[in-house]
């Protein structure tokens, strides 16, 4: 069984919609729906923004349904230049941009008690959904994504994450749900499709182009389930 978090509504709700046999049940504020989309079995749920909301969603779905892996999807800001409104990032590895305990003389994005920056994502499930996007026809890019609780709308910001982590793509959950699943010693895999440049101007641009991101993802999700069952 595969388990999928969402930030927001509108970046799972085709999959919710497209999910047979779906049974709900809310846990500390965060609806999950159990069913299957294909012949895959699933538990998605929509974990809110932030890392927070995306660790305590993350945490619950491992000890209540007991997944194979965690697939977080959604949208996120374009850090390369080379990216596109509605390219798909796979994540390779992830960091959390916003972890600073520089002034005790770490690097800037460690995680304290695991004692490193950048934490990996599943190696074989990130390569299939690389080959899916392709599939898809989705222009498709693997990378550094990186996580933190604040919208990146700042070119000098949007350089610093790109400079210091070798990050392609930002966004504010997916740092999380990775160390929850790294302390847990679950799979984890972490997809964006890109709504905007993440530079100045960025909020303009999530909100034009939101939907068409997340429509993306979604297609993307669907090919996978139907070509992949764990």
């Amino acid at each position: 069984m595969i388990g999928i978090i969402g930030a927001m509504q509108i970046e799972i709700q085709d999959l919710i919609d497209n999910m047979q046999q779906a049974e709900q049940q809310t846990i500390s504020g965060v609806t999950y729906w159990h069913g299957t989309i294909g012949e895959q079995e699933a538990v998605a749920a929509v974990c809110g923004i932030g890392k927070v909301f995306a660790a305590l969603c993350a945490q619950t779905m491992i000890l209540h349904y007991h997944p194979t892996c965690l697939i977080n999807i959604g949208v996120a800001g374009g850090l390369s230049p080379s990216l596109h409104i509605g390219d798909i990032v796979v994540a390779d590895k992830i960091c959390q941009h916003d972890i600073d305990t520089t002034a005790l003389g770490d690097p800037l994005g460690l995680i304290s008690g695991i004692n490193q920056v950048f934490l990996p994502c599943d190696a074989n499930r990130t390569e299939a959904f690389y080959q899916t996007a392709k599939t898809c026809h989705f222009p498709v890019w693997k990378g550094t994504i990186a996580s933190g609780d604040c919208f990146i709308a700042n070119s000098e910001k949007k350089a610093l994450l790109q400079q210091h982590f070798g990050a392609i793509a930002c966004e504010m959950e997916g740092g999380a749900i990775g160390q929850i699943c790294y302390v847990n010693q679950i799979p984890f895999c972490l997809i964006r499709a890109i709504s905007d440049g993440a530079g100045d101007g960025a909020e303009s641009d999530y909100q034009t182009f939101v939907k068409k991101s997340a429509v993306h993802m979604q297609q993307m999700i669907k090919q996978y389930v139907k070509n992949k069952t764990e």
